[in-house]
This record gives C-alpha cells, structure tokens and sequence, in this order.
C-alpha cells in the first residue's frame, strides 16, 4: 500500500518552544508562548537551517501611531497542539486593526502554512502594509543565501511568480547548498494582491527595499498592500518550503548538489497552483486576498453568500500597546545618579518620586504585548524602602547612594526578592542574604529596585532567551538586546532604572551596553567581587555596572570596587584599586595619548560597513580631545591554554556550597535540568562529576596573569596608551533568529582580565546606537575611564530611546499601575497521540476510458487505519482543472473514485501523451489531510 506523500505517524515529543518534525528527519522550531515566549509565530531554526528566524510579521496601519506599528509582531498567544498547529489565543492589536495567526506544519510534510486574518475594529476604512519575512543565512564563508529561481524562472522576484527559492551556494561541483533550501509562496501568479514588492525585513521593509547583494540581502520581507473596511477581515496565504543541506553532512548524511533545492522547488511549484487548505472554512478562504478563489477551490457563488460573522470573534482578547500616564511629577528620562542626587540635596525631588517614576514607566513599557520583559520583578517594598530614604535625607543622612534605585541581574543575590538566573530552574528561590556587592550598595543607601532580566544562567552572549519573557531591544523593540546582561542594558536605556548591574564572562557588559548607548567597566581581574553570582565560568566571570555616564559608574565604583574579605579570587587586586575614582575623569585626560586601533578591529565579519564607517568617522574626535590614532598589528601572543578542569562545573559546585538552602545538591541538576530553555538544554549530563582541583585554579588564575602579560607586552611594544575597539559592527539581527545575532570582534578583556570601559559614540543613520571600547594593562583601569570621559566630553555620544519608550504623561489624579512580576512561561503541551487514519493512493499509474472524446480515470484509495473509518474529499487535479468527491473507507479498505478528464487532457491522452493527476485529500471528523500531492499517472 502506497501511503500519499511521505507521512509520518510518530508524534513529536512535547517541549516548550515547541520542535515540529518534517520530512526526512528535519525540524522546525517555532516561536510559541511557550519557554521562552517569543510568540512571534516565526521559525527560529531547521534541523538544517534552511530558516534562521522566519515567518515573522510587520504592519504598517496608513496614518497610526502605535508602538506596535511596523514592528516585528509577538503576543498572540500562540499554542501548539502537539501535533501540528499554532493558534492564536488572542489577536494583536496595531491602531484598530487586530491580527491573528495560524501557523499548520503538516506533518510529513516539507513546508509551513500561515494563514494571517486583518480585521478593522474602527468606524473607517484602514490601509496597511503587511511585511512577512525574516533571515535565511549570513554574509560570512559560504552562509549567504541567494536566490535560487521565483516562479518565472529568473532571480528578481515580482507578483508574476507567485513563489521564490533561495539557497547558500558552495563552491564546490555543482554548487551544493551548504544549508538547506527554502522557498516562499506568497500568491497565486499574476494576480494583484499577491505582492506589492519586496523590502528589507531587517531594517525597515516599508521604507527599505530587499537589496540584491551582501548581509541584508539574507532578509527578504514580502509586503503587502491591503485595504480593508470596516468590521471586515482580510487574509493573507502563504507556504514556506524547506530543505536539508547538500553541502554538509545532516542527519549522518550528504545530499546530491541541487537534489533538496529541486525537492522544494517543486513543492513550492505546486502550492502555488494548488494551495493547500484544508481545515480552513469557506469564510476564511473567501477572505484571502493573496490568492485566486478558484485555486483556493471556491466556486462563482461560493463568496455571495459567506458568513459576514465569521470573524466577529476575532477581536475579544486583543491586546494593544498601551501608554499609561504617571504618577510622579519628576521625569526621570536620561537622568544620570549624578543628577538624581543632586536633586535630591536641591530639594527638587525625592526618593519617592524617583522611585514612582521608574515603576511607572516599568509598568507601562516592560509589559503587555510590546514590553520589553527587561526586568523580572520589583522589591514589593520599594517605595516603603523610598520613604525610609527620604527620611534619612530630612535626618542629615549624606551616605553617596541615599535614595537612589538600582536594578541587580537576576543572577545576583538578593535576600528580598527571587534569584531565578532567568530559569524556571529556579522559580520562586530566594537567597538568605545578599551578594556582596549588593551588600554594599544597601549600606550606601541604595534601593534594589528590582531584578533584571537575563539570557538564562548568562548563556547566551547574542540575545536574552530566558523562562520570563525574552528581552527586547530598547531602540528597536523587534531587535535582540544583545548578551545575557540585555535586561540590565534595556532597563537603564530604557529609564527603568539608572543603573544596573551586569555579568561579563564573554561580552556581555561591553555588547548589551554599546547596543543601548550605555557606558560600562569589564575591570582587571578582581577589581569587583563576584560573590554571591550564580556562575558561568568560574574566574573569568566579572560583575560589574552598566550606567548612563562615566561620572556614574565613577561613583558606584567608590562603593562596589573594594576587597572581599570572603573572596580569595578578588584578591589578586587588592592593593591596585583607586581610593577615588572620580579624581581621574578628566577632560584633557587624552592629552598626548596614543589610541591603538588593531589592523582587522574594525572589519566586520558580516562584510558590512554601515556601523564601522561612522565609527571610523569619530576617529577624530580622539584628535580633537589631543590623542593619536594609529593602526597596529593584532594581538597574536594568546598564551597556551593548559588542562584547568571543569571552570563551569566547579562554579557550580562552590555556588552550591554557598548556597545550602538551594533546591539542587549537584550542578547538573542545574545545568541539566530539562525545564531550561530548550535550545539551551544540554540534555542529560555525561560528564564525569568532578570540577577543578585547588591547583587547577590556581593554574588557571596563572594562565590569566600571563596573557595580561602578553597585553601589556603588547601594547609596549607598539607604544600606545590604550587600544581601541568597537561595540557592535554590524546592524543587529531581529530577535527571533539564530546565533550571531550581530557583527562582533572581541577585546581581549575577557580571556585575559584585562579592563576594557564600553561608552557610546553616536548612531547609525537607521537609528541605531554605535559605540567604542578602550582596553588597557591590567589595573588601568581609572586611567581608562578618564580616557572615556575625555572623549565623552566632546563626542555626547549617548543617545535615548524616546521613541520606542517616551515619556509619561503626568497625572495627579491617577492610581499607581502594578508591576506585576514576569510570570514564567507556560508550561508545555501534553500531547495525547491521536490514532492515525489518512487516506492514501492504492496505484500510481492507471489506464483510463475514453468515451464520447472524454477520458475518466477509476482512481483506487485506501484507509490506513486500524480501527475507524476515513472520511472526506478527494481533490484530483489535472492540468488547471479541480474535480472533488466524497469519499467514506473503512479502516484497511479501499474505494474507487471516478475523475473525468478535460476535454483538452482527453485529446491529449488520445494523442498517446502521458497525464498526470494531482491527488489530495481533505479530511474530516480526525482524519488526517494530505496537502503534498500525490502524482498518478494516467495512460490510455
């Protein structure tokens, strides 16, 4: 018995942020609600990574103002089944116009199929552009994607095709595609609604136009111009096609060259003449406008009559961006601490009105479908601890943090609120006391204003995935924050906060910083004590400040930068740390210094020179502030790494030992644990146990003071003072795509421990904050910000995010809004296996009868079923002509279904030319559609 198509019975397992198996062994990864939480309904990865981040929507409303308008859409709810579907739990709301989605992954199918429904809520006829799109490769070795072919036949893609195929094409014989191909069919051929033309998903589909070459050229957004009246819905159909890769081995096996790019332009081929869609009603498929009715197999009639209440539902639960008014009369937007304080001594303002201001703003900006899920929770006594502040001030307190909020990483103790490390591992655990620094900063006065979000446990050094709610750029909410400190960096840009504290074990002060136009430290070794931080890696982990100018983190500095007496691996700096920070920012502290620019530094690996031709361009505000610039070799002397152990394990394993009220006795217990993020979880452990001897961490710390050396040595050699990097070198990649997610080229500060101060140098033209390091020896640290302050003095690189999170209206009539803590994101499905029953095609080739000049064909379907009966329609397809028929088998049976040919295919059949019928099924009452048809054969 022939099975229709390549059907597979077995169902996926249920995870969070569900994976959905496909033909040949593939899978598709999908933004759902689930863990953690992108709710974008695109695709974030394939078993071959045909799609890297795809299938997202934009939406421009003609005229609206919403935050959500033109941005990269999430907040739908989305749930999946367990076996196939995505659905909408509650529409998104952008100016009026609700939108849902429905995502069918078939399964044993090769494709994808989003039906996306536009409803108008308002009294007026709307007009918007509709964006679907996303990344299909990388600008780096053989990772570009490229055209294949559209439906045409050439490589510029117009509504004449009706679908498009790329592949990343390989130098070798028949130029294999080194990832999997893919293919997008957004309409039927020819007609008008089918595309309007084709933009740059990444930057501004709208505004942009999807250019033919480099980095962007990996983004296409298909737009879409549709005008829709009032309480009426539109649709929009398409299918995206994917592939396994031919110029690699996947799934312990290579592919012949341009076999899987043929497979899915086939496909693709035959969606676009025969859209599958089953499961969808005559009200839904009357309401596309992207395709051709009768492709859609609707009749003349079938539209007179539809159901004009088929999506008056749509609209309940629809949530839109909301901007509240606040309750403070102090606007805390772009304040520095510095300015904070001395306000506070003015009389100007007080703690309790600083502190309402940012939970305001928290309130109405972090949460909701466009919140940028940057801070976890918030101390429920934070404005009690504000009050307690303002009376210490009226009793002549003078401590230097008196009254002033801060958030702490949300792997960083506190004794008062949850440590989670952004993981439902740690769901509800609360520390008995706080991390040393935290310490410190409450003795200054300080209020640990809340917990920022995080990538999960600081894994993740090019987003901020979590069990939360991943974090969201703060300039440009449909972006990644960049780094597992993106909470910390967002909420300061984003004026929840004036400060906060990140983790560095990779980049993740000087990324997240430099992607919010914030400043920051990665000090020497030790400089700040990382006590009380769950860990990542063990000695190269560094807790340090992400602020919103010099003069700030001069001032925590004074506070946090001193020797724990409990901390052996902050010793190595005791001795070295300034008494008085801020006596070194100094405006003429470039005078006669000489800035190293590294030869290949500025040359971004993505190829593109957006971000570096602006930077270049700041060169010489260095000059300006009486520095040279001059270009010196690359570090080449990394020290050879010995055998150190385990570093993470035996972070872990002290953590633990610290910790003794904690949940888990062993770190893999942690590290292993499958409620992590999915694609973060490393599944079980097979190690052996054990982390580093005392003498491997002694070794290890040896190894770090060498390549300090090496630096230093460096840096003498080529005689300069200091020796500059960037933050980001390319435009940042939107946040529901794969690593790496940015242009990046690495300082030495993290492997070496060497210091490295992170400030902001301007923006891109698209808006997009830009910023330098500068990386000194070992204990320069002071000397490095006076450097930064320098240049700050000319350069005011900083820039705000006012359009993304504007100020508040003030009220003083209005009720505080509640910042209600993230709550973790949903639990997986619990798929129930449904008995497989689908119809299949019995014979592949058969004879037909001629009478009277027309041709009938006696098609033979079977029932694979073990128990019930299948039941539906048949769909046979030949040429442009549809015929339809009931069909009823009973389980194991079989039944022959009559299709009459075309006049036109019977003269040809009579002429002794080979037909081919195109054979689907739509199913009903459980029984499974098969939408990839099966070909049939047809002789006289």
């Amino acid at each position: 018995m022939l099975a229709v198509g390549v059907l597979v019975t077995a169902t996926p397992q249920a995870q969070a942020w569900n994976a959905v198996p496909t033909s040949g062994g593939d899978t598709w990864g999908v933004h759902d609600a689930a863990n953690p939480g992108i709710d974008t309904g695109s695709v974030r990865n394939t078993g071959g990574n045909a799609l890297q981040g795809y299938g997202g929507l934009r939406v421009e409303v003609d005229g609206g103002d919403s935050r959500l308008n033109g941005v990269l859409l999430r907040g739908f709810g989305l749930t999946y089944d367990g076996q196939e579907t995505f659905t909408t739990m509650q529409g998104v709301d952008v100016d009026g116009v609700v939108v849902r989605r429905e995502l069918l992954v078939p399964q044993g199918s090769n494709y994808g199929r989003f039906f996306d429904v536009f409803t108008n809520t308002t009294h007026e006829d709307v007009t918007l552009d509709v964006a679907f799109g996303g990344q299909l490769g990388y600008n780096t070795g053989e990772n570009q994607s490229e055209i294949s072919t559209t439906g045409t036949g050439d490589d510029t893609i117009s509504r004449a095709d009706g679908w498009a195929s790329w592949f990343t094409p390989t130098t070798a014989a028949g130029t294999p595609s080194q990832n999997g191909p893919s293919a997008t069919v957004f309409g039927t051929p020819g007609r008008a609604a089918s595309l309007t033309r084709m933009g740059n998903f990444l930057l501004d589909p709208f505004e942009n136009a999807l250019p033919a070459t480099g980095d962007a050229a990996n983004h296409p957004g298909f737009v879409n111009t549709i005008t829709i009246e009032p309480s009426d819905s539109v649709s929009l159909l398409r299918y995206v096609v994917t592939g396994l890769p031919e110029g690699r081995a996947v799934l312990g096996a290579t592919r012949p060259a341009g076999s899987e790019v043929t497979r899915v332009e086939d496909v693709a081929e035959t969606l676009a003449a025969l859209p599958a869609v089953n499961g969808l009603s005559t009200a839904e498929l009357c309401s596309v406008a992207n395709f051709d009715p009768g492709a859609l197999g609707l009749g003349g009639t079938d539209c007179d009559q539809r159901p004009l209440n088929e999506f008056v539902d749509t609209p309940v639960g629809s949530t839109q961006a909301t901007a509240p008014a606040t309750t403070s009369p102090y606007d805390v937007v772009g304040k520095t601490i510095t300015q904070l304080v001395a306000d506070m001594k003015s009389g100007k303002t007080n703690s309790q009105q600083i502190v309402r201001a940012y939970l305001d703003r928290i309130a109405a900006y972090d949460r909701g479908p466009l919140g940028l899920n940057s801070v976890i929770t918030v101390a429920p006594d934070a404005m009690a601890q504000a009050r307690a502040a303002d009376a210490a001030r009226r009793n002549g307190d003078t401590r230097p943090m008196l009254g002033i909020p801060v958030l702490a990483k949300d792997i960083i103790d506190t004794k008062d609120m949850p440590t989670t490390g952004g993981s439902r591992v740690f769901d509800g655990y609360r520390p008995k006391s706080d991390a040393f620094q935290v310490e410190l900063m409450r003795d200054a006065g300080a209020i640990i204003l809340g917990k920022a979000n995080l990538a999960e446990f600081a894994n993740d050094g090019h987003a901020s995935p979590n069990g939360y709610g991943a974090v969201w750029n703060a300039f440009d909410p449909s972006r990644s924050p960049i780094g597992s400190s993106g909470g910390s960096a967002v909420a300061v840009a984003s004026s929840f906060a004036p400060a906060a504290w990140g983790t560095q074990t990779g980049d993740s002060l000087w990324a997240p910083a430099g992607a919010a136009s914030l400043y920051s430290l990665r000090g020497t070794d030790g400089m700040q004590s990382s006590a009380g931080t769950m860990p990542l890696t063990l000695i190269q982990d560094y807790v340090g400040w992400i602020g919103q100018s010099i003069d700030d983190l001069a001032m925590l500095l004074d506070v946090t930068a001193v020797d724990n007496p409990a901390d052996v691996l902050d010793d190595v700096a005791n001795g070295k740390r300034p008494q008085d920070w801020t006596t070194y920012l100094d405006k003429d502290a470039l005078q006669g210094k000489v800035i190293g620019m590294p030869a290949t530094a500025f040359n971004d690996p993505f190829g593109t020179t957006e971000v570096s031709d602006v930077l270049r361009a700041k060169f010489k505000v260095f000059e300006e502030a009486g520095a040279t610039v001059k270009v010196i070799p690359d570090f080449a002397a990394v020290p050879t790494r010995g055998n150190y152990g385990n570093t993470g394990y035996e972070g872990w394993l002290q953590w633990l030992e610290a910790h003794p009220d904690a949940p888990y006795t062993r770190p893999e217990q942690i590290t292993n644990n499958p409620l992590r993020v999915p694609y973060q979880y490393p599944g079980p452990y097979t190690g052996d146990g054990t982390g580093m001897t005392d003498q491997q961490q002694r070794d290890f710390e040896a190894y770090r003071a060498l390549y300090r050396d090496n630096v230093a040595g460096w840096m003498d050699t080529n005689s300069v003072d200091a020796v500059l990097y960037p933050t980001e070198l390319s435009e940042i990649h939107l946040n529901d795509t794969i690593q790496p997610s940015f242009g990046r080229r690495d300082p030495q500060s993290s492997a070496a421990g060497v210091p490295t101060v992170i400030f902001p140098a301007g923006a891109t033209t698209n808006g997009s904050p830009v910023g330098f390091q500068l990386q000194g020896k070992a204990f320069q640290d002071a000397e490095l910000m006076g450097f930064a302050y320098a240049f700050d003095q000319i350069a005011k690189g900083r820039i705000l995010p006012t359009s993304v999170t504007p100020r508040l209206e003030y009220d003083a009539g209005a009720l505080p809004a509640p910042v209600e803590p993230l709550d973790p994101t949903p639990e997986p499905p619990v798929v129930t296996p449904a008995p497989a029953r689908r119809f299949t095609v019995l014979e592949r080739t058969v004879g037909a009868k001629v009478r009277r000049g027309r041709a009938t064909v006696m098609l033979s379907i079977g029932c694979a079923s073990s128990a019930e009966d299948c039941t539906g329609r048949v769909r046979a397809k030949v040429g442009e002509r549809t015929a339809t028929a009931p069909a009823t088998v009973g389980a194991g049976g079989a039944q022959t279904v009559k299709v009459r040919l075309s006049r036109a295919a019977s003269i040809r059949l009579r002429n002794g030319k080979l037909q081919k019928v195109r054979v689907t099924f739509v199913g009903t009452g459980g029984t499974k559609s098969t939408t990839t048809p099966v070909v049939v054969r047809v002789r006289r």
